[in-house]
């Protein structure tokens, strides 16, 4: 799919302001992110809540940018053909699946995408091997997908708007 420059300059903006945010916050330290998965640790006081702060941070800032187009009246986005719509709403059993063995993944190592490519430019041969396993995963499960899918409708690509 061909992107026309300013929605490729958008896109690298919004990459290289959420990787400053990851940095600022220490989400690219695993340590940082181990010490929150450790729910063994409140009792004791080990626990630290501060991804959570970052997590509904984002979380905040997403729903504005998703509402955007509903609260001003846009019909496009300013450097996009379309904004871009889910075309499922349920919660499956991919879903859950998929969410697990994320949850899995990112507990045992406490690196998730974006954290371990912003990781790449401090400590890559600590986050080097997962970042390569990361790729690899996730081409050979699309791959996987792509095998098994069942035809749909070429308006139900991402960002195409439906007629």
């Amino acid at each position: 799919m061909k992107r026309s420059f300013p929605v490729l300059a958008v896109a690298a903006l919004a990459g290289i302001v959420f990787g400053f945010g990851l940095a600022v916050s220490r989400m690219i330290d695993p340590e940082k992110v181990m010490n929150f998965l450790d729910f063994g640790a409140i009792p004791a006081g080990g626990w630290d809540p501060s991804l959570a702060f970052v997590m509904g941070g984002g979380l905040l800032v997403a729903l504005v940018g998703m509402r955007l187009d509903r609260w001003v009246g846009l019909r496009a986005p300013l450097v996009a053909p379309a904004f871009v719509r889910p075309d499922r709403f349920q919660i499956d059993r991919e879903l859950v699946i998929g969410s697990g063995i994320f949850g899995i993944g990112w507990g045992l190592s406490g690196l998730c995408p974006g954290p371990a490519f912003a990781d790449l430019s401090l400590i890559p041969t600590s986050v080097g091997l997962f970042v390569v396993a990361m790729l690899v995963g996730s081409w050979a499960m699309g791959q996987a997908l792509e095998w098994s899918a069942e035809p749909r409708h070429p308006s139900a690509s991402v960002g195409v708007p439906a007629e």
